[in-house]
This record gives structure tokens, C-alpha cells and sequence, in this order.
């Protein structure tokens, strides 16, 4: 036994000791050191403690034992301090505990569990960066806890005290929300570009590559190949502005990205133990000033493996979450040993979250479809549909033919198939050749495959799902000088954290996905200032003083006569700029939209009860927006009533649509963007123009009367009162930016392939939009302008699943901002709580 003990230590020599799984505590607790006697050397029982006792459940928790050479000096080339030293094998062992607590302040204990020496050294804030000589600025600690679903915070956060305790005195949300797909790499890297998984490449951990026929998989030597990896990874931004990084792990980090690898980092090897990672974190941190990183990754693959193999409510996953707790006790004692525990800055993070896994929620693609040779489904809950002969019917597959016929073939079916193009537009998920044409859209907790002996998950947990089911969200915590302390913030998306650590860092972040500055409110001492956009267009002009058109855009009403004609368009022609202002403080409480594209020609036509940001390029309105007051009903405006729509004596008649396309295509309507039946102080005929028109298939014009005949009613009762934002979305190469304006000829207005509504209240309600002084609240969504109800599945008049449907496309008031070229909120609020705002998913 004294050989092994021997054997054991001259292996270690020069590490430190804090433990680690079991067998290694077993080979230690056998080792029967000699006693000394000599000088102030101390038995080698008294040197391990509880080990020579056998108490094993404190093996990891022992302060650092450093193993010298006998008659040698400390590895760094000291000699040790204070501390008892005792020899074993002719090995000297150096008990640092008293030196390192006469450090930290702390009393000499035998034991410590993990974190509490941390813990003790933790009661009193820090103001500002207290780094000990060597620092002169704060290292950041990227840490990830992969799995980590948010829910575990509040189910099992009595197993897990140093988290509660980072959580508690440091900045964390409720949760945090992934990208969709809600896998492991595809978050990784989002985390570390701040791009979505569309614009940096990794789609999925499994993916084909049409254009090379190459595949790309966890468990092959191509997920090393650079060529997938597309963006800047903050390791490599940091290295350009001549920081050092370290990576302990992290999707990407083992790859020559852009041809650069971080100055170190460990290629992946899941057998690695989690004491091993932390302890070279810390070994990092000792290196002198000219090597040591400033920046650091630190991954864990737990809770996420024990939530794959045993489920999320299983024992295992709590003791997974223990384990994880006391590797960041470990972590944050050794910060603590070495004076760093004010110093460093640390961002504990996961990927996504896990959900119960059952083949009773699974839906399979050959109990739908009898010919399934010609393609393969890959499984789970964001299934793809590949053709099988690649790469040659990549292009050709009848992917339309295939979602059609999968599609409302049994009542309330959990596998909704799409095309990438109609997917939400909240997933950003379609711009990107590897990303199949094919979707398989899953409910929750259900997954699917071919057949069930494809499926890879029956039991235990998975994910992957929508990225706004509870069960998905992940974790957010910062700690540390550069992080405001016991603060909670509103949820936010993981694609912001790369220009956060950016700032944290002192560098200056790549063009990424993110809105640099939404999250300045976690930190003390905010880099970035952030601005409104400049305004590239600005309006021009749409008057007249001529009460009856010139050319009336072949809209005529046979019930109308010219001297009605007239009487309607003097309530329309409004020259007074006081009557203008107050108009636009009524409907736009919160400021005009502003347009940020230099190309746009518009004007701003008042009415009593709307603004209309109108296009003369796209001959619709940009917008309208408008206020609603509370109101609990409201008299309907039918699909048929709209039929006596005049020309607008305001627009041009170059720069207005014709009536009588609509008469000649049955296929297509038009809608009116503000439905005359909200009217309060005008006739509805304020409405009835064709500035206020935009092409709309029929199916769709039913669906945007219900929104407003039933659902803004409701809202505007419930929230006292709501500013309304409405209009049209071009996006047909459906890239998430809005589409080159192209002059229309025939004066036929474009089909929007979508439309926006942005619903802003007052989050104090008992004031209503135009007098909220307090901040605001934000439901926005972009709504699939589709010729049918194939998505619903619905073919009757109930619109009862209109507003599920609405909460499904909802969406970030930014994504609006980038697909219409529009910038919104310039008044009132400062640019910080705008940038939260337009960045924050409402989805309830």
C-alpha cells in the first residue's frame, strides 16, 4: 500500500489536490503514510486527515496538499510559507491551509466542503475590480453547465448552494432563452458569435453539406474541418485586439477557425473529469502575466447527460446538479486561494434545456406517408426532412408535395410539417443551404421520426424543441466586479452574451447577430453607449387642396356621388401642422417610426384616427399605427363591406394603386391595414382610401378581420388602452432583412409575404399609452401572409385558434425592425430601455 501511495504521488507531483471521483479517493484513503517525527514535519496521517480515517465524503473538499521533492522547493520556485510539511514515500507535502487562510482571512479548518471557503470570503460587496498584483485588468470565465434547464433553479436549488449563492449576489433572469434548434452546438457557438444558427453554419449536430456532399457529425473527424464553422467565435475576437484566451473546452474551440486556434485549449475528450477541468482553469490563472489567458472557457457535460440517460426528474440529474455545484465551489474557492474572487468576472451559462422522453409522444413519419424511400427523416424534435439520394435531389425533391400531404391528417396533430420559409420568423431558421427545405415542427414534448426504430430517445430526456417551451430555457448567471450584484433582469436571448463579454473583455465586438447595448443594465460600468439609428429617408410630400381626383385608380362606387366625395376627403385633408402634431402625439405616443434604408420615398398622411407611413415605392403603407381605447366590443367590419374604396386626392396618381386588379383576380383581395370599424372621431370612410390598402389573400383577410374585430378589442379592456402598429413585410428570399424596394410597374402594389403588428401598452395599466410615463410593454408578432388555412388546418368560420396562432408567430419588436426597414420607439424612453424592449420575445 506504500508503494501505491508512492506510485500515486510521484504522478502527481506538482498538482494540486482537491479530489476527485471515486476511484482516485480510493487509492489515496488505502495509502498508509509513515509517521515523522522529525522537526516540524507532521505524520503523514495528520497531513490527509479524514483520508487516514477513511472519511471519503470529504476527500474532494480538502484544501490544496502541494507535493515537493524532498529537499526541493515549491514548484513556482518558492519555498512554502507557512504550513506544516510531512513526508510520505520521500515525497514532502506542504498543508497550505494555514498560508492560504492567513491569505484569505479565513480561520484554518481541516475540512472545507466546496464553495465554502468562497462562501466565507463573501460577505461583503465588492465596488470595484480588487485584483491582487499581476491583474491589471478583470480575466472573464465563460463557464457552461450543459442541460441545465431553467426549471431546476426553482426545483432543485437546495442541492445546489454556491449556484444559489452566484445567483443571489451576482445578475441573473429567469431564464435564458436558446436559439432554435435548442442542441448543443448550434447554442454553443451562438453563445461565442452572438449569430444565429443560420448565419454561423452550425444548423445541428448533424448536418449535410450539398454543395461539398460531405456530412457533418459529432462522432467523425469533419466536425474539425473549419469550412462548417462560419463567424468570429470571441476567442479569436479577443486575440485580434491581443488578449490571450484559454479554452477548457467549447464547441469550435478545437477547430482552426478562420486558421486560428485559441492560444490554449484541450481538444474534447468527454472522459476528462470535471476536477481536471477546473484545475487547470486555475493552473491557467497562475501562468506569469505573458502567457496567462484573459479570457477562459470551462464546459460540463452535466446535467445533460444524466437528463439524456435517466430523464429530467430523476434522482441522477439531482445528483448531477450537486456535482456541478461543487465543481463551481471548487472553482470559486481556488479563485478565493488566490485572491481572484473580486477580480475575475464569470458567466455561468447553458445551451438549452430537457424534456421527458416517451415513444407514446412521438409521431412517425411512415404511419402518414406509405412511400418513404426517397427520403430520410432526421429524429427528434426538430426533424429535417433530407432526400435520400444526395446529393442530387437535394434541388429537385418534391418538398412542397411532401408537407402538403403530411399536413391536418389526423385532429390536433403534434407533427406540424412546414416549409423553412414558413417557419416562425422568431427561429431564424431557413437562410442557410444546410438547413433542409423540409421541417418537421413538433409540440411539446413530442418528437419524431421515421419509424419508431429510428427514434433515438423512448426514454430518459431529449431537446431540441421550440425554443419558448418552458422545459427548453436555459440558465443565466454573472458574478463578478464588472456585474451589478442581487439584480434580476427580464429574460434575454443567448445571441446578446457575445457583445456582453465583449465589454467585459474591453474589446470591440464583430458585426454579429446581437443589439450591442441591450444588455447594459446588467452591467456596473456600461463601454458602449448605444444610439438611436439615423434616419436615412425622411418624408415628403402628399397635399392637395383638390377635393375630387384627377383619375379616380378605376375605383368607382355607384353609390357615391361627387358632392359625397367631396364631404369625405375634407376630413382627410388636414394643412394644419398644430392639428398634424397632436395627431401624431395621440397615434404616435412613443415617436414616428423612423426609416433607415436611404432608398424609401414616403409620406406621412393624418387621419383623425391613424398615421399612415405611406410608400410611394411599394404603393402601400409602411405603417399605420394608431391608439385604441379601452373597449370591450365592437361593432364587426365584414370582408364584404370594404367594396367602396376611392383614391386617395393625396397621392399621386403614379404613386397610388389601381382598384380594378382586385375585380379581375379572384385569388387576391386587398385588406385594409386599418379596418374603418375602429373608427371613434371620424366616418369610417376616412378608411375607405386606397393609401390605406395592401394586396391580401382572402384566407388571410378573414384571419386580419378577426384580429381586429375580436382579439384588439379584448387586449385594449384588458391593458387599458394599446398603441397598435401595423403593415406589410417583404422577405421572399427569407434572409430576416427586408427585400430591395423595386419600382412596381402597372401600379400593381408587390404581395407582402407577411405582415407585423406591434401592440405597445403602458406595464403601469392604470394609465393608458399616451399619458404611460413608466416603462412599456411590447406583444409584436409577424404574421405568414399564406393563400390558405393549411398551418390552422381549419376550413370553417371559427377563429377561435387565431390567437394561438398569433402567440406562435410572435416575435421581437427587432426582427420587425430589420424585415421593413423601420426603427420605432425614438421617444420617451432612453435608448437603453428601447434596445431591452425591442430585443425582449413576449410570449404570454
Amino acid at each position: 500500500m506504500l508503494l501505491l501511495g508512492m506510485i500515486v504521488f510521484q504522478l502527481e507531483r506538482f498538482q494540486v489536490f482537491y479530489g476527485g471521483n471515486m476511484s482516485e479517493q480510493q487509492s489515496l484513503r488505502s495509502v498508509s503514510a509513515p509517521t515523522s517525527k522529525t522537526g516540524n514535519l507532521t505524520s503523514g496521517r495528520r497531513c490527509f486527515g479524514a483520508l487516514a480515517t477513511g472519511r471519503e465524503a470529504h476527500i474532494r473538499t480538502q484544501p490544496p496538499l502541494t507535493l515537493l521533492p524532498t529537499g526541493g522547493t515549491h514548484h513556482h520556485g518558492r519555498t512554502p510559507g507557512r504550513g506544516a510539511l510531512c513526508r510520505a514515500g520521500g515525497v514532502l507535502l506542504w498543508d497550505g491551509r494555514a498560508a492560504e487562510a492567513q491569505k484569505t482571512h479565513v480561520p484554518i479548518r481541516d475540512h472545507f466542503r466546496d464553495g465554502e471557503l468562497w462562501l466565507q470570503s463573501t460577505s461583503e460587496a465588492f465596488q470595484r475590480s480588487q485584483c491582487p498584483p499581476g491583474f491589471s485588468k478583470s480575466p472573464l470565465i465563460l463557464v457552461s453547465l450543459d442541460g441545465f434547464r431553467s426549471e431546476y433553479l426553482k426545483d432543485h436549488i437546495s442541492h445546489m448552494p454556491i449556484i444559489d449563492k452566484l445567483r443571489n449576489n451576482g445578475t441573473t433572469a429567469p431564464y435564458m432563452r436558446p436559439v432554435y434548434p435548442t442542441k448543443t452546438f448550434p447554442n454553443h457557438y451562438s453563445i461565442v458569435t452572438g449569430l444565429y444558427p443560420e448565419s454561423h453554419g452550425i444548423v445541428d449536430n448533424k448536418m449535410y453539406d450539398p454543395t461539398r456532399n460531405t456530412f457533418f457529425s459529432l462522432k467523425t473527424e469533419e466536425k474539425f474541418n473549419p469550412k462548417w464553422y462560419q463567424g468570429e467565435p470571441i476567442w479569436i475576437t479577443a486575440m485580434h485586439q491581443k488578449l490571450k484566451t484559454g479554452t477548457f473546452f467549447w464547441p469550435g474551440s478545437d477547430v482552426a477557425i478562420n486558421g486560428t486556434f485559441p492560444n490554449l485549449y484541450k481538444l474534447y475528450n468527454m472522459g476528462t473529469s470535471f476536477k481536471t477541468r477546473v484545475l487547470t482553469i486555475l493552473e491557467w490563472l497562475d501562468l506569469p502575466k505573458d502567457k496567462r489567458p484573459d479570457f477562459y472557457t470551462l464546459y460540463l457535460d452535466e446535467p445533460d447527460s444524466s437528463g439524456h440517460r435517466y430523464g429530467p426528474g430523476s434522482s441522477q440529474v439531482i445528483q448531477a446538479l450537486e456535482n456541478v455545484n461543487n465543481m463551481m465551489g471548487m472553482l470559486m474557492d481556488g479563485l478565493a486561494r488566490r485572491d481572484l474572487h473580486r477580480c475575475c468576472n464569470i458567466i455561468i451559462v447553458s445551451d438549452h434545456g430537457m424534456e421527458e422522453a416517451s415513444c407514446e409522444k412521438a409521431s412517425f413519419v411512415s404511419d402518414y406517408q406509405k412511400h418513404v424511400s426517397d427520403f430520410n427523416i432526421i429524429q427528434g424534435p426538430a426533424a429535417r426532412i433530407r432526400p435520400a439520394h444526395l446529393p442530387d435531389d437535394f434541388f429537385s425533391f418534391d418538398f412542397e408535395g411532401l408537407v402538403k400531404n403530411l399536413s391536418c391528417r389526423t385532429p390536433d396533430q403534434a407533427m406540424r410539417p412546414y416549409l423553412k420559409e414558413n417557419l416562425p420568423k422568431r427561429f431564424h431558421f431557413a437562410n442557410n443551404l444546410l438547413i433542409e427545405r423540409g421541417h418537421l415542427y413538433m409540440k411539446s414534448g413530442w418528437q419524431a421520426a421515421l419509424n419508431r426504430k429510428e427514434m433515438k430517445y423512448c426514454t430518459g430526456g431529449f431537446h431540441g424543441s421550440d425554443n419558448t417551451f418552458t422545459n427548453m430555457q436555459a440558465i443565466f448567471i454573472g458574478y463578478g466586479p464588472g456585474l451589478k450584484e442581487n439584480t434580476v433582469v427580464e429574460p434575454f436571448e443567448n445571441i446578446e452574451l457575445y457583445n456582453l463579454m465583449c465589454d467585459l473583455l474591453g474589446i470591440r465586438p464583430v458585426p454579429n447577430n446581437g443589439t450591442h447595448g441591450s444588455l447594459n443594465h446588467l452591467l456596473k460600468f456600461p463601454v458602449h453607449l448605444p444610439v438611436h439609428p439615423a434616419q436615412l429617408a425622411h418624408d415628403t410630400a402628399c397635399e392637395t387642396t383638390n377635393l375630387i381626383p384627377t383619375d379616380n385608380r378605376q375605383c368607382t362606387c355607384t353609390s357615391q356621388t361627387t358632392a359625397m366625395e367631396k364631404d369625405m376627403n375634407k376630413h382627410i385633408i388636414i394643412t394644419d401642422s398644430t392639428v398634424k402634431d397632436t395627431l401624431r402625439r395621440l397615434h404616435h405616443p412613443f415617436g414616428t417610426p423612423r426609416v433607415v434604408r436611404p432608398d424609401a420615398t414616403f409620406c406621412l398622411l393624418h387621419q383623425s384616427d391613424y398615421v399612415n407611413g405611406y410608400s410611394k415605392d411599394r404603393l402601400m403603407p409602411l405603417w399605420v399605427s394608431y391608439t385604441l381605447q379601452p373597449q370591450a366590443t365592437l361593432r364587426p367590419w365584414s370582408s364584404e363591406e370594404g367594396v367602396c374604396v376611392r383614391a386617395d386626392v393625396r397621392v399621386p396618381l403614379a404613386d397610388s394603386q389601381l382598384c380594378a386588379r382586385y375585380r379581375d383576380d379572384p385569388a387576391l383581395s386587398y385588406g385594409l391595414l386599418h379596418p374603418p370599424n375602429l373608427n371613434a372621431t371620424s366616418p369610417q370612410s376616412d378608411s375607405l382610401i386606397t393609401s390605406n390598402m395592401a394586396p391580401m389573400f382572402p384566407a388571410f383577410k378573414d384571419v386580419w378581420l378577426h384580429i381586429h374585430n375580436v382579439l384588439l378589442p379584448k387586449y385594449s379592456h384588458q391593458l387599458n388602452g394599446v398603441n397598435v402598429m401595423s403593415g406589410p413585410v417583404f422577405d421572399a428570399d427569407f434572409d430576416g432583412n427586408v427585400d430591395a424596394l423595386r419600382r412596381v410597374s402597372g401600379n400593381e402594389a408587390p404581395v407582402p409575404t407577411h405582415f407585423f403588428m406591434i401592440l405597445t401598452n403602458c406595464k403601469n395599466s392604470t394609465h393608458g399609452p399616451v399619458n404611460c410615463n413608466g416603462p412599456l410593454q411590447a406583444s409584436s408578432f409577424i404574421l405568414p401572409h399564406r393563400p390558405d388555412h393549411t398551418e390552422s388546418c381549419s376550413d370553417g368560420s371559427d377563429f377561435k385558434w387565431v390567437e394561438d396562432w398569433l402567440s406562435f408567430h410572435a416575435a421581437r419588436v427587432r426582427d420587425i425592425e430589420l424585415l421593413t426597414g423601420l426603427s420605432f420607439y425614438h421617444d420617451r424612453l432612453s435608448v437603453e430601455e428601447t434596445l431591452q424592449l425591442k430585443t425582449f420575445l413576449k410570449t404570454a
